[in-house]
């Protein structure tokens, strides 16, 4: 599929200004390096924001307080058991029922994950949340709402270059990030995807009043979309159904990264695994435990981005193109399995060693990136 960088002159909310991100369209008449000093240059106008504290992953600084995050008390909540209609992974979630094309493209939102940004608001709509390696050993969160959009999202927080290559799954996916370093914003401007930062769309985006700058920016899914797309959005290669033959039985796993760790423990009652981070319950702002349906530890190779935080660090870049092994929880069990990704704009196959697919709990789905040993 052909895809063009264009630049255009209306923000997402109406207004008028740098329109931030790329879309899949003709092709440009013009020069492949005039396109990328004209895409750079509007980026650097349009979304980056100089003015806000350095993003290293940790985080601290003071900034303007506004009002408490409207989605607070009031976020719809995920997808339940057993309604596999509402799950995520469009048409491979059953071969026999047919899935109408997607209304529109899908939300991701980057989502801060240190202490300071707990609890988190709107975590429990997202169809999938993705936990990845940030700098100084930390973790960060990406999640994707196909199915329902709450009412507020964050807090949001910057993109990374790997965030690229996870994204290109999607079909033009709106990718809501609060800026990124300068020398990575033309990469933005270039993928298939559009961008939109706080300078892109200030209407759609708010300060909270409860946290400190950079952990208090929130986003309202409403103002960057008209509709929730549908789970035909999903183009993940997920498959949802009844689980495989065999496994392990198991009620806890934890993932641990150099700063940040993980754990997942498995509720009969609820049929969910309950999520814990850095040892205390995560839960929405509104205190809802986080507890998805299935979960995944994916091991890939994480090398050094070419890119680094304020303090020299380099910044993790988790291969999600190629292949390897994997653990997925559901059912309070443990099953060791085979992911594969040929091409960044293909989905993720999980299979049995044998190469038998793998069907995930209908409901949401967390996927942890974990370094490969």
């Amino acid at each position: 599929m052909e895809r063009g960088a264009r630049v255009g002159v209306t923000t997402v909310d109406g207004g008028t200004g740098p329109r931030c991100g790329a879309r899949r369209g003709r092709p440009v008449k013009r020069s492949v390096a005039a396109l990328a000093t004209v895409v750079a240059a509007a980026l650097a106008a349009g979304c980056s924001a100089p003015s806000a504290p350095v993003d290293d992953a940790r985080g601290a600084g003071h900034g303007p307080a506004g009002h408490r995050p409207d989605g607070a008390g009031s976020a719809p909540t995920a997808p339940s058991p057993g309604r596999p209609e509402h799950s995520p992974g469009g048409a491979e979630r059953d071969p026999g029922v047919r899935t109408p094309p997607p209304a529109g493209p899908l939300l991701a939102v980057k989502i801060d994950n240190v202490r300071a940004a707990r609890p988190q608001t709107g975590l429990d709509a997202a169809d999938i949340v993705y936990v990845e390696p940030v700098e100084g050993g930390l973790s960060r969160l990406m999640a994707v709402y196909a199915t329902k959009l709450p009412k507020a999202v964050g807090p949001v927080r910057s993109a990374r270059e790997s965030d690229l290559e996870l994204l290109r799954q999607f079909d033009r996916p709106v990718l809501a990030f609060s800026g990124a370093q300068r020398k990575l914003l033309p990469l933005i401007g270039e993928a298939p995807l559009r961008a939109v930062t706080p300078d892109a769309a200030p209407g759609a985006y708010y300060r909270g009043a409860d946290g400190q700058a950079p952990h208090n920016l929130y986003v309202r899914p409403g103002r960057l979309l008209p509709s929730a797309p549908g789970a035909a959005a999903l183009t993940t290669g997920f498959r949802f159904g009844a689980a495989p033959d065999g496994g392990t039985p198991r009620t806890s796993r934890t993932v641990r990264y150099p700063a940040a760790r993980f754990t997942f423990e498995w509720s009969p009652d609820r049929r969910r695994w309950l999520v814990s981070t850095d040892g205390r319950a995560t839960t929405t702002a509104d205190g809802r435990r986080a507890a998805p349906a299935t979960v995944v530890v994916q091991y890939m190779k994480v090398r050094a981005s070419a890119y680094h935080d304020s303090l020299g660090n380099h910044t993790p870049y988790p291969e999600t193109v190629g292949a390897g092994r994997a653990e997925v929880l559901r059912d309070g069990r443990s099953y060791a399995v085979r992911w594969k990704r040929p091409t960044a704009e293909e989905g993720t196959r999980f299979t049995t060693n044998d190469g038998r697919p793998v069907a995930f709990a209908p409901g949401q789905v967390w996927v942890v990136f974990a370094k490969a040993p």
